[in-house]
């Protein structure tokens, strides 16, 4: 009898150790998800974002594998990020999708997650890069207004570490904090861009021009190499507009703008900057190869007619071309330097204009000695 006794104590006791050390465990966990919490919430932008929830949930759940999908239906993200030149595309673990479909396939409307052993043919399409291949995984949807705006995806190399009948109310909740600091975020970065963005050419306005000239000043700096500035101005653009009307001169903008960006790099930047005037700044690029870039702009532009109202309108373009090249005295501030460079372009469009419109000048050697110190 006693000994009975002294068994069920026993196993009692192995029952409450074991029921202590979760209790111990989940307290634990529940201390680093706030911690973890804390972080996110405290991130201003969406690629900081990103690289914070791909390496630190690692971190937070001691997993092996990590993967982020986001729905971006009108390619806004991938927008946003190529223009913060952000390498999305070779993120590992990362993914945008244009369609719901993948969410709503696995998650239903259950909107709960999915976890248990890795079947390739059911979980595969979520864990695409890398080459390391989980053992049991959890995929945690993330959802905004009962919308699915993307999900979570974790896998580790135990096949006991995720199983059906597990509780699921940690990630649950990190999926829902989550989901509001993405949303939070998308939201700042569209305002932002909004009151950076030009709506009728759908280039960059002079404000964003005013803020980027001066990191484009920096990374010259820091990388010893040239900043070219382009200026460019429609030619007799009051002349469409007094002809065919204002609905007309914003179809020829609108169509310059877009004809310009065709012949620009990835990682150069146009800005409207007032009127029918436009300024692009080629980063890395010296004397020649701006010239050729603003030729081949021109000749585009002058192959250009524009259909308004059964008319068809031809365009040509003005160009002035400038180039910043780190030189050896410091002289100049970083704000000084930009305005100095922009009205070196400036003058040479001036140039371009006398000499008959159509065509492309250059200001040779103006900034070839300078260097900055920052403002």
């Amino acid at each position: 009898m006693e000994e009975d006794i002294s068994i069920d104590l026993r196993i009692l006791q192995s029952h409450l150790d074991g029921m202590l050390s979760r209790v111990k465990h989940n307290s634990l966990t529940l201390k680093r998800l706030q911690a973890f919490e804390m972080r996110l919430l405290a991130l201003s932008s969406l690629t900081e974002m990103i690289d914070f929830i791909l390496d630190e949930t690692k971190l937070l759940f001691d997993l092996e594998i990590v993967s982020l999908y986001l729905f971006d239906p009108t390619n806004d993200i991938a927008c946003y990020l190529e223009s913060d030149h952000y390498p999305y595309k070779d993120r590992q673990g990362f993914m945008l999708v244009e369609s719901d479909a993948l969410f709503k396939k696995f998650f239903d409307y259950s909107h709960k997650p999915l976890l248990g052993i890795y079947h390739p043919e059911n979980y595969e399409q979520f864990f695409l890069d890398g080459d390391q291949i989980p053992s049991s995984v959890i995929l945690a949807p993330l959802i905004r207004r009962g919308k699915y705006i993307g999900s979570l995806n974790l896998g580790s190399h135990r096949s006991d570490r995720f199983i059906h009948t597990m509780a699921t109310d940690f990630i649950e909740h990190l999926a829902s904090v989550l989901s509001i600091s993405l949303e939070n975020t998308l939201n700042f970065e569209t305002m932002r861009r909004t009151s950076l963005f030009d709506p009728l050419t759908g280039v960059n306005n002079r404000r964003f021009l005013e803020q980027r000239i001066n990191e484009e000043l920096d990374r010259s700096l820091r990388t010893h190499q040239p900043l070219s500035c382009l200026f460019l101005d429609i030619d007799y653009f009051k002349c469409i507009n007094d002809t065919h009307g204002h609905q007309a001169g914003d179809q020829v903008l609108s169509q310059v703008a877009g004809a310009i960006k065709k012949q620009l790099r990835s990682n150069d930047v146009l800005s409207r900057y007032g009127g029918e005037e436009f300024v692009a700044l080629l980063s890395g690029s010296d004397e020649s190869i701006a010239l050729e870039i603003a030729e081949r702009i021109r000749s585009s532009i002058e192959a250009l007619l524009i259909q308004f109202g059964g008319q068809e309108i031809a365009v040509t373009i003005s160009i002035g071309a400038a180039t910043f090249i780190p030189g050896l005295n410091a002289t100049k501030s970083v704000a000084d330097t930009a305005r100095e460079l922009i009205n070196t372009a400036d003058a040479a469009l001036y140039q371009a204009k006398n000499k008959g419109r159509n065509r492309v000048e250059n200001r040779s050697g103006i900034l070839s000695t300078l260097d900055l110190q920052k403002a």
